[in-house]
């Protein structure tokens, strides 16, 4: 593989080529190319205004829109590394990740950072982005090439970006990826073919704070298209749908717990470029997809620490796998000796391996090691994850090594959410696992022990949990034991963990009062298959009972599907208490019958 373009260059240079091409389009607007260049100079010069230099950090925290894709290349033109700081998170979590990563200021709308941005300096992107009408010559594209900090724009050796994951010793860990890496990254998956040569409309799915949105924008520097889709884009198949057809999107990126909900909701028949990782792929989803004459489906791989992808195969055939390392990418499965093994632990080197965690050096040494097959002095990343050869087709995943848990393609480690929970006073001990919910999804469970005389409801311990922590990492079950059972050598034995309940915990989950009328009684119902309880009364909240996005989106599904209501999954955010939420079904349904008759 020849030597990646300068990301940052690559950019410029097709603004240059195509300044009107669409780059951006998002629920706040569009930009074309060289509208997109001119405001990520204009940002790019502010924050240096500020005192940001080569080698700094910057925070960015911004809602879903074209600020996403303005904020990252402007950090990257100011020479410094984009610090993702998601607004939806605890103020707690983000004071933690901006103290954490060092971050020299932040961007991010007038007023949204003040509690946890305390002493760094705030910059809003509307503003500080808004075209300079005394100085007209700043938004034209060929000024802007000149203007990057003495040729450090994307230079190799720089970090890129900093992504704080879960952390094993109750707090988020900063993985710091340099340009060198994210550059390899999308030359590799061109060579591989998951990025096609010629225009492509892609979908910007994930979270700016999770590592795959990585390769979703950074699609933007090779002249494609984003559609940045919001939050009800994502989460309601019809809304989905329509604006796939409106942008003529060809590429779409997401886990298969997404897909699962989505895909078979969408118009049958659509042409569609499929990325699938964060999490593996369950095997009658493989063979659907494998089948489907219209999907070109992919399976990728890869932590975070190695700029987050590092195999990559098309889906065919019948049984999941990784499939082959990506150009550039040194995977070798070892044993405990670390010597060569059919079947082993995955190491991964090359040049997408991460700098290490910010700040923790004893951790950097500890899961990234010296390579012993190669004299150059370089390191491989010890994934964590057992895997073997195949002999048709590369790799294939079997399980974790450790306790790491991967829920809805988002990292949660077992550990940070147990300290969380052992921080509440009712609480004693606690064990956070996976299970298989009633429609066969992975949920987050909590078992508890709690201290003596104690009493608390899950929605407490939700609200809890919830206030430090982000929503994913948020239990949809809790379990009250007596005990934890333990190994013979006095570790958790979570095999010996007993089953869910199949109706809540006792205790006074909220007012007790039984659903009334048929919608109260139907939506409880359906909340009751969602969420794996036997029961749920009228005054409950979704969201405290362990609901989440995907979620709310099958309840809207079941709802239209058993009763003809047609909600939005914004309705359920809107009015999470089922009563509340029984009461706007029974008027969007009136105003429906309404308008029929």
């Amino acid at each position: 593989m020849a030597e990646p373009t300068n990301l940052v260059e690559r950019f410029l240079e097709t603004a240059r080529t195509f300044p009107g091409r669409a780059a951006v389009h998002a629920a706040d607007g569009a930009l074309t190319f060289e509208e997109l260049a001119g405001h990520t100079a204009r940002l790019a010069a502010a924050l240096r205004a500020l005192g940001v230099r080569p080698g700094d950090r910057v925070g960015v925290s911004l809602p879903r829109g074209t600020g996403w894709a303005v904020a990252p290349l402007a950090v990257w033109r100011a020479g410094a590394a984009y610090v993702p700081l998601d607004p939806a998170y605890p103020g707690e979590r983000l004071a933690h990740i901006a103290a954490d990563a060092g971050l020299r200021a932040v961007v991010a709308p007038a007023g949204a950072a003040a509690e946890w941005a305390e002493g760094l300096p705030v910059l809003d992107p509307d503003t500080a982005a808004a075209p300079d009408t005394a100085h007209p010559d700043t938004a034209a594209p060929a000024a802007q090439a000149d203007a990057e900090p003495s040729g450090r724009a994307g230079h190799p050796a720089t970090a890129a970006y900093v992504i704080h994951t879960s952390g094993s010793s109750g707090l988020p860990k900063g993985v710091e990826v340099t340009h060198a890496g994210v550059a390899a990254l999308v030359a590799s998956l061109e060579e591989r073919g998951v990025y096609p040569s010629g225009h492509r409309v892609v979908a910007w799915n994930a979270s700016l704070s999770f590592d795959a949105s990585v390769q979703q924008w950074v699609r933007v520097c090779r002249g494609d298209t984003l559609v940045v889709l919001d939050d009800e884009d994502r989460t309601d198949p019809a809304r989905l749908d329509a604006l796939l057809d409106a942008y003529g999107v060809t590429d779409l990126d997401c886990t298969p717990s997404h897909w699962r909900l989505t895909g078979p909701r969408l118009r049958p028949g659509r042409p569609l470029r499929l990325l699938l990782g964060g999490e593996p792929v369950p095997v009658p989803m493989w063979r659907a997809l494998a089948e489907d004459p219209a999907v070109e489906a992919w399976n990728l791989y890869g932590p975070t620490e190695c700029t987050v992808d590092a195999t990559a195969t098309r889906i065919t055939g019948a049984a999941p796998r990784l499939g082959d390392p990506l150009a550039g990418v040194r995977a070798l499965v070892l044993d405990e000796g670390l010597r060569p093994a059919a079947t082993g632990e995955l190491y991964l080197a090359g040049p997408g391996v991460a700098v290490g965690y910010v700040g923790r050096p004893g951790l950097t040494a500890s899961r990234f090691v010296a390579d012993p097959f190669t004299a150059d002095g370089s390191r491989m990343y010890r994934t964590g994850d057992l895997v073997r050869w195949r002999v048709d087709s590369g790799l294939e995943f079997l399980r974790r090594t450790d306790r790491q848990l991967k829920i809805r393609g988002f990292r949660v480690e077992p550990g940070e959410l147990e300290d969380r929970l052992r921080g509440h006073a009712a609480v004693a001990a606690a064990v956070a696992v996976a299970r298989t919910g009633p429609d066969g999804d992975t949920l987050l469970a909590a078992y508890c022990v709690l201290a003596p005389g104690a009493r608390v409801t899950d929605a407490e311990l939700s609200r809890h949990c919830g206030a430090a922590l982000p929503a994913y990492f948020v239990p949809s079950v809790f379990v009250t034991v007596d005990a934890l059972p333990l190994t013979p050598n006095g570790k958790v034995d979570t095999e010996a963990l007993p089953p869910l309940p199949t109706a809540p915990a006792a205790g006074p989950e909220s007012s007790g009062r039984a659903p009334e009328g048929p919608l109260e009684e139907l939506i409880a119902t359906v909340w009751a298959e969602v969420l794996g309880r036997d029961g749920v009364d009228a005054e409950a909240n979704f969201f405290a009972l362990g609901g989440h996005s995907l979620l709310a989106l099958r309840v809207v599904s079941r709802l239209k599907k058993n009763a003809g209501i047609a909600l939005r999954t914004k309705d359920v955010y809107r009015f999470p208490v089922l009563a509340d939420l029984a009461r706007h079904a029974q008027s969007v349904h009136a105003l429906a019958a309404g308008e029929a008759s």
